[in-house]
């Protein structure tokens, strides 16, 4: 192809090829009878008027190459610029490129997600550890007394370290690794305090409020690990109560030994916490932005809240319903807590594959029933592992409750109202998985009370129900375009 034709053709000087934007020489000009210039010109801008959708834009390259009026007029008998890029605009048809490929920041590593996995299940060997020093008189349901103090702790702590740790994830994203160690510095204290608080309200034994404050004490550490990115440390922390655990399958150890596993583990991560949020005050000190607004983390905390809610009368549902006969559901919440890093790892592989539906959709009817797809292909993985992670807990630990055909489906739609809602925070969208989730916490509790129903039963209708709204929620949200941005 050649260049745009000068009008004084002897010069030797090089002129510009628009397509390629490289100089070359000037080539030997045809004679005007040889061969429409016009045409020459669409086929040396072919591309560039394939891909443009207006004529404009053709223009405008014509203007940028040096292209005069008078040459216009000269060569190719039009009036100016836009009437010869409208001419060439009409003769080349459209063909737009295919874009590139759009890099994926959602693949991961599945084996992160293994390790968190372990350290959200190993904390369950210290309520073994420590069931010696919890037992003794019973309640009314056949409870150890100050079992009340030590759930509404747990739930506190759970519910404050899911917001603190949102809060704390802000601030390492506008503020750094110094910003959020000033957070974690200051809520992870604030937080376990409060959840002693609570404690000890409750009447317990002391045995229970010292369990209680250990467990506080443990929860806002691991939070402040976990926000920085430091589970390997917390798994070193959970080796002596991981230990402890495995050996209780073969041996009775005596309560000393116990008692040394049990603070070995909570006076390791509280350093480890300690020892890194110090390590983010001696590392670099970007600029930090705005302090996020408090009520940004308000609805985390609630979802934490109705969440915790949710699992414990899972737990204890059959107990609190048929008092001292019935069993805890210990099981159950084994295989959920074990299912959090297969979850997680299923949030990002859903974001990837909602990508990709978005790089192969032309319209937005196309996009809503890929996204529909892929929502339903990681609910069905995620409810199949937590199905068989249950199955395992159950052979594991028979002292829990039948794992009959309801409360395996039951288990499986809180599994569902936990995900979903956390794939929506992970969208930004927070009230409303907290809304729905205390909504569900509320109703199953006044179920309990009222006696309306089985605790399986109730679980499986209002949780089902929830993951069916939380669903179509996170459909609709996938189905829009500004969502992938």
């Amino acid at each position: 192809m050649s260049g745009l034709l000068r009008l004084v053709p002897d010069e030797p000087e090089p002129v510009h090829d628009l397509a390629s934007a490289h100089p070359r020489p000037h080539p030997r000009p045809r004679p005007r009878w040889a061969a429409d210039p016009l045409d020459e010109l669409a086929e040396e801008l072919a591309e560039v008027c394939a891909a443009a959708v207006h004529p404009d834009e053709i223009a405008a390259v014509l203007e940028a190459d040096g292209l005069t009026g008078e040459q216009i007029t000269e060569r190719y008998g039009r009036r100016d610029a836009f009437e010869l890029a409208a001419e060439l605009y009409a003769r080349v048809p459209r063909g737009h490129p295919e874009p590139g490929p759009r890099p994926d920041p959602w693949q991961v590593s599945p084996g992160q997600f293994v390790l968190r996995a372990l350290v959200f299940t190993l904390p369950g060997f210290g309520y073994a550890l420590g069931a010696p020093f919890m037992a003794g008189a019973r309640d009314g349901y056949g409870l150890p007394v100050g079992t009340g103090a030590l759930v509404a702790s747990a739930l506190t702590a759970w519910a404050w370290n899911q917001g603190f740790a949102h809060r704390a994830y802000l601030r390492l994203g506008t503020g750094g690794r110094a910003a959020a160690g000033r957070t974690l510095m200051r809520g992870a204290p604030l937080g376990a305090l409060l959840a002693v608080a609570v404690a000890a309200a409750f009447p317990a034994p002391a045995g229970v409020t010292a369990y209680a404050a250990g467990q506080a004490l443990y929860l806002a550490a691991a939070t402040v690990l976990l926000v920085l990115g430091r589970e390997r440390l917390l798994l070193l922390a959970l080796l002596p109560t991981a230990t402890g655990g495995a050996a209780l399958l073969v041996t009775d150890p005596p309560a000393s030994v116990r008692v040394a596993l049990l603070l070995a583990t909570a006076g390791g991560v509280l350093f480890a916490a300690a020892y890194e949020i110090a390590r983010t005050r001696k590392g670099d000190t970007p600029p930090a932005g705005p302090a996020p607004s408090l009520a940004a983390s308000l609805p985390y905390g609630l979802f934490g809240l109705g969440c915790g809610v949710l699992t414990t009368l899972a737990a204890l549902g059959d107990v609190l319903r048929h008092g001292a006969g019935a069993t805890t559901a210990g099981s159950a919440v084994i295989a959920l807590t074990l299912s959090m890093g297969a979850a997680e790892w299923l949030l990002y592989r859903c974001r990837s594959l909602a990508l990709r539906a978005l790089a192969r959709s032309v319209t937005t009817g196309g996009l809503l029933l890929r996204v529909a797809r892929v929502l339903a292909l990681c609910v069905a993985v995620y409810l199949a592992a937590l199905a068989v992670l249950a199955l395992a807990a159950g052979a594991l630990w028979p002292d829990g409750p039948p794992p009959t055909a309801l409360r395996t489906a039951a288990l499986l739609a809180l599994g569902a109202v936990l995900w979903t809602g956390l794939l929506l925070q992970a969208f930004g969208v927070a009230w409303t998985p907290a809304l729905l989730c205390l909504a569900a916490a509320g109703a199953e509790t006044a179920a309990q009370l009222l006696r309306i129903s089985t605790p399986a039963t109730a679980q499986l209708l209002v949780c089902g129900t929830t993951a069916v709204g939380l669903l179509a929620v996170a459909t609709a949200l996938l189905g829009r375009l500004t969502t992938h941005r």
